[in-house]
């Protein structure tokens, strides 16, 4: 009624108490879950490698590394390359002009003309 008169509105003690309660409770039930979770996967994982150890199997994370490791070193008298590998003088404009130049030299002047334009 206080508080329809524009009055202070009366604190129960025992529900903030009640609440704070609650939440404990919650962040409590939150860390045994989150522990759950947790030794549930270590035992998980120890399983897949005993089925890796087994098997002879590599991780996925092995695998990528040792393929990244062996694209950056070349082998010698490999015949294949990384495909992001470029050898020098492939693909450079310059050079490719300078060939069309040398070319056009040899032809005849009005053939000459046409190319040059």
């Amino acid at each position: 009624m206080g508080k329809m008169l524009g009055g202070q509105e009366e604190k129960d003690p025992e529900a903030d108490k009640k609440k704070e309660e609650l939440q404990e409770a919650l962040r409590q039930q939150e860390e045994e879950r989150k522990s759950k979770y947790a030794r549930m996967e270590a035992e998980r994982e120890k399983m897949r490698q005993s089925i890796r150890d087994k098997y002879g199997i590599k991780k996925k994370e092995e695998q990528e590394a040792e393929a990244n490791a062996a694209m950056e070193v070349p082998c010698e008298g490999s015949l294949t390359r990384p495909k992001k590998a470029v050898p020098a003088g492939c693909g450079d404009d310059d050079e490719e002009e300078n060939i069309l130049d040398s070319v056009i030299k040899f032809l005849p002047g009005p053939f000459q003309d046409i190319f040059k334009k």
